[in-house]
C-alpha cells in the first residue's frame, strides 16, 4: 500500500505552480525526498536503493544567503557614509560607502593597494591601516585578541593602527581618514624554508 506523498509547503507550492508543466513531477519527486516527514521507502526510492520497507526519516536542511566577500552595494542616496584612504604616494580617495561595508571590502572595491592575504579572515596582516584622527579611531570598538596577535605582526605599527577588514563603517565614522602603509608583511610558509 503507497502512501501519499506529504503536502507541499504554500511557498513550494506557489514555485511549482510558475514552472513549465514539463518540470513540475520530477520536482515533486524531488520535493519529496528532502521533504522533513516520514515516508515508506517504497513509494519514493527507486528500487536500487531500497534499503528496507520500513519507514525513512528524512533529514531537513537549509541555506543561509551567501556572503559575497569583496562585493560591497552602493549606498543608497541620502545614506552615503565617506572614508578618506590615503595611499603610498600622499594620494587621497574620497569614497562614499554603504553602512556595515568594511574598509578591506572597500578599498579592493576601489582598486586601492590593499591586499587581504587571508580574505578577511582576521588572519593576517596585510590589511593594516592607520586611523589618521585619534577621535575616530576612540568610536571604533575595541579591537578583538585575534585583531591584537594580527597587529603584532604589522609593519609600521602605531597607536591608531586597525585591521581594514575587522573595521565597519557605522555613521559614527563618517569622514574617516585612513592611511595606508608604505609596506605590509605577509608571511608565507615558503618564507621560512631557506
Amino acid at each position: 500500500m503507497a502512501i501519499a506523498p506529504p503536502p507541499l509547503s504554500s511557498s513550494v507550492a506557489r514555485c511549482l505552480r510558475n514552472l513549465p508543466r514539463g518540470t513540475r513531477h520530477g520536482i515533486r519527486r524531488f520535493t519529496q525526498y528532502i521533504y522533513p516527514t516520514t515516508i515508506h521507502q517504497t513509494t519514493i526510492l527507486p528500487s536500487h536503493l531500497r534499503i528496507s520497507t520500513g519507514p525513512l526519516l528524512l533529514r531537513q536542511f537549509s541555506t543561509t544567503p551567501p556572503r559575497h566577500h569583496g562585493h560591497i552595494t552602493p549606498p543608497k542616496p541620502g545614506e552615503e557614509l565617506y572614508v578618506t584612504f590615503i595611499d603610498k604616494d600622499e594620494k587621497e580617495h574620497k569614497i562614499a560607502v554603504s553602512e556595515n561595508d568594511n574598509l578591506l571590502d572597500i578599498a579592493q572595491d576601489n582598486d586601492l593597494e590593499m591586499e587581504g592575504a587571508c580574505g578577511g579572515s582576521c588572519a593576517c596582516s596585510t590589511c593594516h591601516v592607520i586611523v589618521t584622527d585619534e577621535g575616530y579611531f576612540e568610536k571604533m570598538p575595541e579591537p578583538s585578541d585575534d585583531e591584537n596577535d594580527m597587529l603584532d605582526l604589522a609593519f609600521g605599527l602605531t597607536e591608531t593602527s586597525r585591521l581594514g577588514c575587522q573595521v565597519h563603517m557605522k555613521k559614527e565614522l563618517d569622514g574617516l581618514k585612513v592611511r595606508l602603509p608604505s609596506m605590509t608583511r605577509n608571511l608565507q610558509a615558503s618564507d621560512f624554508n631557506k
